[in-house]
């Protein structure tokens, strides 16, 4: 089996995972540590020690602190002026395992992405479960939706983004 083979077949596993972990949050409004933590270990030893590394370890390193640190910084925020959590902390892990996978420059553009996707989703997820504005709904779907497109299609992100800002 070639390199390219083995490559492809990491990123299938890690996409049957992510999307089980998207079908467990849409469920149960939870993204379970026994899934987010093996994720992060794993995507950390992936480009850490192994010859078809996605990313640099120090990428991989930095994007898990990055990412957990972003979503909880935010969620201290929101608790300070709201006097509640705004985002559950599986989300920050969420993101974590993907900063490890993908790496810290990846971030940013899986951020922007899930946040336009969960603007509109969240839309939708209220209206037809027919709740109110202040009711909560899974964000790591748009997340994990956001990370796979990240893994599959890199550039995709960047230039839309760029091409918007230009």
């Amino acid at each position: 089996m070639g390199s390219l083979a083995v490559t492809d077949l990491i990123r299938l596993s890690l996409i049957l995972v992510l999307v089980y972990l998207a079908y467990i949050d849409l469920r149960t409004f939870r993204l379970p540590d026994l899934f987010t933590l093996p994720l992060i270990f794993v995507g950390l030893c992936f480009n850490g020690f192994s010859s078809l590394a996605f990313i640099d370890s120090q990428a991989s390193i930095l994007g898990a602190l990055l990412g957990y640190s972003l979503l909880w910084l935010l969620n201290r925020l929101y608790r300070y002026i709201k006097k509640q959590d705004g985002i559950g902390m599986g989300d920050a892990k969420l993101l974590a395992a993907l900063g490890a996978w993908l790496g810290w420059s990846a971030l940013p553009g899986v951020l922007f992405l899930a946040s336009v996707l969960g603007i509109v989703g969240g839309i939708l997820w209220l209206k037809l479960n027919k709740k109110n504005q202040g009711s909560p709904f899974p964000f790591g779907p748009f997340l994990i939706f956001a990370g796979i497109i990240e893994l599959l299609w890199s550039q995709l992100i960047q230039n839309l983004l760029l091409s918007n800002l230009l």
